[in-house]
């Protein structure tokens, strides 16, 4: 979009989220609070929600922070908080429904687990003693472990969704792969959970040799994943639970919840049908995206100054009465964002975002912008807002490696995601999400809780050729282009640092350089990856450990990972094994001199309130 002029077309992900509110307004009759709430306008096929559904009271206080800051303070989510995890399963499978064979596989199961426990009680006696001589003197104390690293490859993680009356709604496998075993494999989940929810119990994971299957239980929708990758619990739930937000985001929690409670056995296929590339790109931006992994937002590296210029030229008019947040994103992180007094924007609700964004039917589409209704579920997940999505800037073809053509060496990369059935496939997708995301150029993305799309249109217009005016849309073009918003480990020049992750924990953002030799392989990344999520789970007790750490430290044979965690920060860094502690404790003393010395670039300190 170039000027007043420009014709906005909509996107089949904008048809596509329409259709799910039409059908969903038919799934129910409407009452008389129902019909306060449901749209009020349209243009060009697609819903307007007014403000009142968006900003209701308690979704505002809940997001107030009288802090000012920029992001909401993610509490360590203790798992099985949510209160909807309380609500006993809805239906049944005819299979498992008289009470003998109910009986006879609840007590099989805790036959298992009852010697599963008894195995490990010797194993957790002394750690039980290490922790309590950790607590009894208060000092530092590094914990010692040895992570099995001699899986050669990864396994696709494989994701299931269904209803709690056993009827199947999203599977990451390929569409028509074996659909009778798949509808057995649900039918086993959801009989397995009905047996703990009548029996006032969790079923929180299995565990069989290296395959750890985790359930996540959201009523009316049971999430499941099956994962051999050697991760804590913790982040396979987390996976789930970033799952559960992406479909909330195309149907709000209270559609869900009255569609469900006047049809039990619902097929939600319905609603959701077009909406699989939005979680299979979530399900591969999860693989290595530590932001998400950490609960916070890993910002581009860009001048402070071009920043907070960018930023002030993003203040919407008094005209954009709606507006709740303006976000300037490129290479699938935030550049900067634009928010109202005194409220902050969740996390979550930015990688949901972000994910609409880089989706392959977004980037891919011929259209000038798109303007589609989205839920943000920490904001309030129960009404849509309006997102006004557009590219200012593409990268010249001389610069792309990949857009809208084929993958290279005959590497299958199917949009809709459907290549997460083979180990290669999975690969070739997470390569196909990555160039989506590095090409995909600057886009521009604002949030709005009316229907004012000529306005935000026009504003947008006028957004752009300001940008384009003072120059600063080109110089931030050039950067992005050039690779100059990401660094290097070796940059930092200190001996046996490879890698490193920093969060800052009161701006919630994190910073971390490109990964590189001898990381620059997937099954490599993975692998690192994995070990920053063990050493992260620790720290934070994630798993069900007795307490949280304040330095965990893991040595293997190809490297160090250590994590360490104080009032203002957080670090995790990855050395050459070679390196004695001492050394270890000096390389992460430099990297945080480092940081704190690049701080204004690496973060997104101050931007703009209107």
């Amino acid at each position: 979009m170039t000027g007043a002029n420009a014709t906005l077309l909509v996107t089949e992900p904008s048809r596509m989220r329409a259709d799910i509110m039409v059908r969903v307004e038919k799934c129910f009759e409407e009452t008389d609070g129902d019909r306060r709430n449901r749209i009020v306008g349209n243009i060009g096929g697609v819903g307007i929600l007014p403000l009142s559904l968006v900003l209701k009271p308690s979704s505002s206080v809940t997001n107030l922070d009288l802090n000012d800051g920029i992001l909401v303070h993610e509490v360590d989510p203790e798992v099985d908080t949510t209160h909807s995890e309380d609500t006993t399963a809805v239906g049944q499978i005819d299979d498992v429904a008289d009470e003998e064979s109910r009986k006879n596989l609840r007590d099989h199961l805790r036959r298992t687990l009852s010697v599963q426990r008894e195995k490990s009680v010797h194993t957790s006696t002394s750690e039980s003693v290490a922790d309590a001589k950790r607590k009894a003197d208060g000092s530092l104390e590094i914990s010692f472990v040895s992570p099995d690293t001699t899986l050669e490859g990864y396994r696709p993680r494989e994701y299931f969704v269904l209803t709690d009356a056993g009827k199947p709604v999203f599977t990451s496998r390929s569409a028509g792969q074996d659909a009778e075993n798949l509808s057995s494999i649900m039918g086993i989940v959801q009989a397995l959970l009905s047996v703990f929810l009548d029996d006032g119990d969790k079923l929180r994971c299995i565990n069989a040799g290296r395959l750890r299957i985790t359930f996540l239980l959201r009523s009316p929708l049971y999430y499941v994943c099956a994962s051999s990758w050697g991760e804590p619990e913790s982040v396979t739930r987390s996976h789930l639970e970033y799952l559960h937000l992406q479909i909330l985001s195309i149907v709000t929690a209270s559609q869900l919840r009255r569609i469900f409670e006047r049809r039990t056995n619902f097929d939600l296929r319905r609603l959701l049908d077009g909406s699989e590339p939005f979680m299979f790109s979530l399900l591969a931006r999860m693989e290595l995206d530590l932001a998400m992994a950490t609960s916070s937002l890993n910002c581009l590296q860009l001048d402070q100054s071009l920043r907070a210029r960018v930023a002030e030229a993003l203040v919407p008019t008094s005209k954009m009465k709606d507006t709740l947040y303006i976000i300037l994103v490129a290479r699938g992180q935030v550049i900067t964002l634009v928010r109202p007094k005194k409220h902050s924007i969740h996390p979550a609700d930015i990688h949901i975002l972000v994910n609409t964004v880089y989706s392959p039917s977004i980037v891919n589409s011929p259209a000038s912008a798109s303007w589609i209704p989205v839920c943000l579920p920490k904001f309030n997940p129960s009404g849509f807002v309006n997102a006004y999505i557009t590219f200012l800037h593409r990268p010249d073809a001389d610069h792309k490696s990949y857009q809208r053509t084929a993958p290279e060496n005959n590497e299958s990369a199917d949009t809709t995601g459907a290549s997460h059935v083979t180990e290669n496939s999975q690969g070739a997708t997470s390569r196909h999400t990555t160039r989506l995301v590095e090409d995909s150029g600057i886009g521009l993305v604002c949030i709005s809780g009316g229907g004012e799309f000529e306005t935000v249109r026009a504003w947008c217009d006028i957004v752009t050729q300001k940008l384009n005016d003072d120059g600063s849309l080109d110089t931030l073009a050039r950067a992005v282009d050039s690779g100059k918003t990401s660094y290097f480990a070796s940059q930092l020049g200190i001996p046996g640092l490879r890698h490193f992750v920093y969060k800052s924990r009161s701006h919630v953002q994190i910073t971390l350089p490109a990964f590189e030799e001898p990381y620059d392989t997937l099954d490599a990344k993975r692998r690192i990856v994995t070990l920053y999520q063990i050493v992260h789970d620790a720290i934070h007790a994630k798993s069900g450990q007795t307490g949280n750490l304040k330095l965990q430290y893991i040595r293997t044979e190809k490297e160090i990972v250590m994590g360490w965690i104080t009032q203002p920060f957080e670090l995790y860094v990855v050395l050459s094994p070679r390196l004695p502690k001492a050394a270890v404790i000096n390389a992460a003393n430099a990297v945080t001199r480092w940081v704190k010395k690049e701080e204004g670039q690496l973060f997104l300190r101050d931007a703009p309130v209107f």
